[in-house]
């Protein structure tokens, strides 16, 4: 194969960055090629881009979603200055394709990309796209996505799913006779919401269920808050909960547990899938354009996890729903079945294809 150039654009979020690397590395590693990033200062990228390897070029660009009129307006001026800045740093590096994995950066460097006829490439996690990849979905060469229903967002849209560390995907079945386990996570930050509900159901679940084990990730922010409220509760030496803010090995802990309470970001679905776990989501209501109960809707409908939307999450509501699914090791085990049927193994493979293939 000829040397290939591909400029990825887009981050903010771990799920926007990750997958990003995910597939920069395949470019790299598999495929030859030079890759570069585009995104801003405010995003993840500044940290995980160059630790990774990667050189990475900053645009000023703002938020339009969920913003006061004035960050609105602010960024709208904005925006010409950033598409100006991408058709500059395309001109100089000359790529052969533009990824956009959404975010920030994503918008103006896909716009640049069509202005100068360079092959795009969208990458859309959720099952509804974001502003970036909406505005500009149908201008695009061709777009992976990662459920059925996001490819009528796009020009030649393909079901790739979201790449995945590999041990996800080699995470077995739990072994016979083994303890039950419940997973609390809600990723790097934590999630407020359920920090400040399981504290007040934990004792009556551990009564319940005596050889349940609950493993409860708190995030940095959240973590004095959240033991406080357990010691409250008379758990501070209960040998059966273990309450972290980090998990540094979440491999390790899919491995263990037999069912996740959890957000439904693209990155955790697509790790649930890979992983073969039952979960009981709890969408973040503030996602843009509500993506995180879309999300969750799929993998309800495929009888692959259970729902709760934050503002019916309750004491009661809660506890009820995890003693009925805890207590029926056969629904979990096939709930966790059911989520793998939805994995996509080959998912950076495939996209690494994509990208060669509308290469110029």
């Amino acid at each position: 194969m000829a040397f290939l150039r591909v400029l990825i654009a887009g981050g903010g979020t771990g799920g926007h960055v990750i997958p990003a690397l995910a597939i920069a590395r395949e470019l790299r590693d598999a495929r030859g090629a030079e890759v570069r990033f585009v995104g801003t200062a405010r995003g993840l990228e500044t940290r995980l881009v160059p630790a990774a390897g990667f050189p990475l070029e900053l645009i000023r660009v703002g938020q339009l979603k969920n913003v006061s009129v004035v960050t609105k307006l602010r960024t709208v001026a904005d925006l010409p200055l950033g598409v100006l800045r991408c058709v500059e740093l395309a001109r100089s590096f000359k790529p052969d394709v533009v990824v956009g994995v959404g975010g920030y950066a994503s918008g103006p460097a896909m716009m640049a990309a069509i202005l100068l006829r360079v092959p795009t490439l969208a990458f859309e996690p959720n099952a509804v796209p974001g502003l970036a990849n909406r505005i500009v979905g149908k201008w695009v060469t061709a777009a992976a996505v990662n459920f059925d229903g996001t490819r009528s967002f796009f020009r030649g849209a393909k079901v790739t799913g979201i790449p995945v560390r590999r041990e996800f995907l080699e995470v077995g079945p739990k072994a016979a006779g083994t303890s039950r386990r419940l997973l609390v996570f809600g990723g790097s930050q934590g999630a407020r919401v359920l920090n400040e509900v399981m504290p007040k159901i934990v004792a009556k679940l551990l009564e319940a269920i005596p050889e349940l084990e609950i493993v409860h990730q708190t995030g940095g922010r959240h973590e004095v808050s959240t033991r406080e409220s357990y010691e409250q509760a008379g758990l501070a030496a209960e040998t059966r909960l273990r309450v972290q803010p980090y998990l540094d090995d979440m491999v390790g802990e899919f491995a263990q547990a037999d069912l996740m309470l959890c957000r439904s970001g693209a990155s955790t679905m697509a790790e649930l899938a890979a992983a073969g776990k039952a979960s009981l989501l709890v969408p973040f209501p503030q996602a843009a354009d509500d993506h995180q109960k879309k999300n969750a809707d799929v993998f309800v409908a495929a009888e692959a996890a259970e729902l709760i939307v934050e503002s019916e999450l309750t004491e009661d509501r809660l506890l009820s729903a995890l003693l009925g699914m805890l207590r029926d090791g056969d629904w979990l085990a096939a709930m966790g079945e059911r989520a793998r049927g939805l994995a996509h193994p080959n998912a950076v493979e495939e996209i690494g294809k994509m990208v060669v293939g509308i290469s110029k």
